[in-house]
């Protein structure tokens, strides 16, 4: 409900999807359903409630409501060529570990990965390629593909 709440400030038609639970952390996906595209990450903080913008790619590559609005370039790379980049870094960071899902946000893509299930979540810059690992959720804990 707070995340609900919260993701109203990005616009009247938003719902929120994927919502996943981390240790440290509740997580969604904003959508605009007016126009069916993922926008921003929001977190939910576990044990105070208190909503705010993900941390990391969403708050800094987000070129719609984050300090990546002064990309002024085109993109590098489209979704398949993100997955292609963080295949090969997980194969490092993580061997075995496959992508199991992906959202393409403004200026970045976020991919949930793991071996059996979910471990975590990474984005890829789609201007440079550079990849962040979401380290500040915590292990994964279990979530529901909803819409709200």
């Amino acid at each position: 409900r707070n995340m609900q709440s919260f993701a109203q400030q990005y616009g009247p038609e938003i719902e929120i999807e994927d919502l996943m639970a981390f240790s440290s952390n509740y997580y969604g996906v904003v959508k605009d359903a007016k126009n069916d595209q993922y926008i921003a990450e929001v977190v939910v903080d576990r044990y105070s409630g208190s909503a705010y913008p993900e941390p990391g790619p969403n708050m800094m590559w987000n070129t719609r409501y984050g300090a990546g609005r002064a990309q002024a370039e085109g993109v590098s790379y489209d979704l398949a060529g993100s997955k292609k980049l963080a295949g090969e870094f997980l194969t490092g960071y993580l061997p075995e570990a496959q992508i199991m899902e992906s959202h393409e946000m403004p200026g970045y893509y976020t991919f949930d990965f793991g071996r059996q299930e979910i471990e975590g979540m990474l984005s890829v810059n789609a201007y440079s390629g550079q990849i962040w690992v979401h380290t500040w959720h915590g292990p994964y804990l279990g979530g529901m593909n909803v819409t709200s």
